[in-house]
């Protein structure tokens, strides 16, 4: 499961920098990636927008289970 929490967290980092891209300079990098225009899409390119939606929704669900198998499922109590 460690495989698919490192994917589902690069994948979130590719669609956090495309849309930072896209706020920051109008400029969609999964569309230059497969040769299209900002805000046209193909197949391929809504392949990867819904990984990375997939991969948001996987890391929002199972967000404890992930905590619990990188062994942080613990957080410190703040002293008084």
């Amino acid at each position: 499961m460690k495989a698919i929490d490192v994917i589902a967290a690069v994948l979130l980092v590719i669609g956090g920098l495309n849309w930072g891209l896209v706020a920051v300079s109008h400029f969609d990098l999964v569309a230059a990636l497969f040769g299209m225009k900002f805000g046209e899409t193909s197949t391929l390119s809504s392949i990867v927008y819904a990984l990375v939606g997939l991969s948001a929704l996987y890391q929002a669900v199972s967000f404890k289970g992930i905590q619990h198998r990188w062994g942080h499922s613990q957080v410190p109590a703040r002293a008084n």
